[in-house]
């Protein structure tokens, strides 16, 4: 088995095993990958996308991929086929093209910090590799809950003073606001830096409104907190769909002086209540198994476990 530069081939090479991985995601998560598989095929066409291939007698068995942004670098996904032989086998060759990608980012000039969030691979697959090269894990739950006609009412009423509007395109800067706020200091901070900055919750934002890495964001099933004496925004709920009809937030924070009063349950309930006036059937989410309160929350509103994966950080 050799591993190979991914910028020599092109989507042809690669796209019966994209397939397959479609079907994973479909299988496990009622993930609908084929516009995130498109957008990566495109970009291996172009010849510009960064990572490594397995190769065995000039077929592809598997890949990984990761991107550059600035002085990060994250790995963006890695998948074996199912037929690479033995389970024993077939994680070989997964660890050698993460141990590939590893050490290429972490010798990039200017490269100080790699993440890595690997959605559909079970937690602790990988655990040795990334923290045998000075990783910090994150174990991390996928959690979803059914959808029906009626929902419960939220446990606490909406504070008088609040108010929930849909979505604007006039929410995007203030949004990037609340979330650096929301997030200082906070375990998921130590996941994804962009939370760090409103810069980076401005590119994080980004990501998730105008590209399909996290599904296509659905802007009607989206909603912001106001503060009504003051007009200003205190919360934000993200929501995509990562099927048609499957829902997936994608981000859900309230500055920190207004928690504790249940508006995140409240903008979760109006995003529920959307969904299913559209007769979306389920709506799912992620979250760092340390924060604890978030967890509690989405239990007592339904949400049930599907999936435990890692996010593994390294910074130099």
């Amino acid at each position: 088995m050799e591993i190979l530069d991914l910028r020599h081939f092109a989507s042809a090479d690669l796209r019966s095993l994209m397939e397959e991985e479609v079907a994973i995601w479909r299988s496990t998560l009622h993930w609908d990958y084929r516009s995130s598989a498109d957008m990566i095929l495109r970009y291996a066409d172009s010849r510009i996308l960064p990572g490594f291939t397995a190769i065995e007698r000039g077929r592809i068995h598997g890949y990984c991929f990761f991107v550059y942004e600035g002085p990060k670098g994250v790995i963006g996904d890695m998948y074996v086929e199912d037929s690479a032989a033995t389970h024993t086998r077939r994680h070989g060759i997964e660890v050698e093209l993460l141990r590939h990608s590893i050490t290429t980012l972490q010798q990039s000039p200017g490269v100080h910090r790699v993440e890595a969030q690997l959605l559909i691979h079970p937690s602790g697959d990988f655990a040795g590799v990334f923290e045998g090269e000075g990783f910090r894990r994150y174990r991390r739950l996928f959690l979803a809950l059914p959808i029906s006609a009626a929902y419960s009412e939220p446990s606490v009423p909406l504070p008088p003073d609040i108010e929930i509007h849909p979505w604007t395109e006039a929410d995007y800067q203030p949004a990037a606001h609340i979330i650096t706020t929301a997030y200082h200091s906070h375990v998921d901070s130590n996941v994804n830096d962009q939370y760090r900055t409103v810069s980076g919750s401005l590119r994080f934002l980004n990501n998730i409104v105008r590209f399909p890495g996290c599904g296509v964001f659905d802007p009607t099933s989206s909603f912001v907190a106001f503060h009504r004496p003051t007009r200003t925004r205190i919360g934000v709920l993200l929501c995509s769909r990562i099927r048609h009809d499957v829902g997936h937030i994608t981000q859900v924070c309230t500055l920190p002086e207004y928690r504790g009063q249940g508006i995140g349950e409240h903008l979760l309930r109006y995003s529920y209540a959307d969904l299913a006036s559209r007769r979306f059937t389920e709506l799912s989410l992620t979250v760092t198994e340390e924060n604890h309160r978030a967890l509690d929350l989405y239990r007592r509103l339904g949400f049930h476990h599907v999936h435990t994966f890692d996010g593994f950080v390294w910074e130099s």
